[in-house]
């Protein structure tokens, strides 16, 4: 805590800056972060217990209102609809058949639900990969910064010169303690999202079959 505090007092503006930078990317990472994780455990709760509910339903409209009921952060809710949806008559799409419809509005549903999984990943992979080299650029600069300030009194030692240096390297460790949680995060968050990604495809599949069905029917 002493050498932060050292480091600060000794900066310039542009030192402070970066600190404050790696301040901010470190918030907003870890903001994220906890939204995300929020988020990913109630949709994967709510896959386990929604599917399984739509099917065991005793008929179409039961089968929709559990759903609904369970599917908290809207991402099954989109699929139904778009398997339940008709094809306005007389239009481009009308041309193709029932399956090509289904297949082309249940990918753009399915499209939607992951773009909401995915939320938030863009995010923590640019923290992860630019807050290493912040953090060296504000070591750099606070190295920089304190050599000339001791080139100004016109002497310079091994003491002067080891004691800002420690500091500025406090930097380039944060950009690292900023970087790691933010990757780590990224690469855990990566496999949850294919996991639901793969029971959403599995069951818009089904929807696909389902709805096929009951057309013929």
């Amino acid at each position: 805590m002493d050498g932060l505090t050292a480091f600060w007092a000794q900066s310039d503006s542009v030192g402070r800056a970066v600190a404050l930078l790696l301040l901010g990317m470190s918030v907003w990472a870890w903001a994220t972060i906890l939204w995300k994780l929020r988020v990913l455990r109630r949709v994967e709760a709510d896959l386990a217990r929604a599917v399984p509910a739509f099917w065991a339903a005793e008929g179409l409209d039961p089968a929709v209102q559990r759903l609904q009921a369970l599917d908290r952060e809207g991402v099954l809710a989109p699929l139904v609809a778009a398997a339940l949806t008709p094809v306005p008559a007389h239009t481009v799409s009308s041309l193709s058949g029932r399956g090509a419809q289904l297949t082309r509005q249940l990918r753009d549903a399915l499209h939607g639900s992951v773009v909401h999984l995915q939320s938030g990943q863009v995010l923590l992979a640019s923290v992860g990969s630019t807050a290493p080299f912040v953090g060296l650029f504000g070591t750099v600069w606070g190295i920089y910064h304190a050599h000339m300030g001791m080139a100004a009194e016109g002497v310079i030692t091994l003491e002067k010169i080891s004691g800002p240096v420690g500091e500025a390297l406090i930097m380039t460790a944060a950009g690292i303690a900023v970087a790691v949680p933010a990757v780590l995060a990224y690469n855990a968050f990566g496999k949850a999202v294919a996991r639901c990604e793969a029971e959403l495809e599995g069951f818009a599949h089904d929807l696909r079959e389902l709805a096929l069905q009951d057309r013929a029917g």
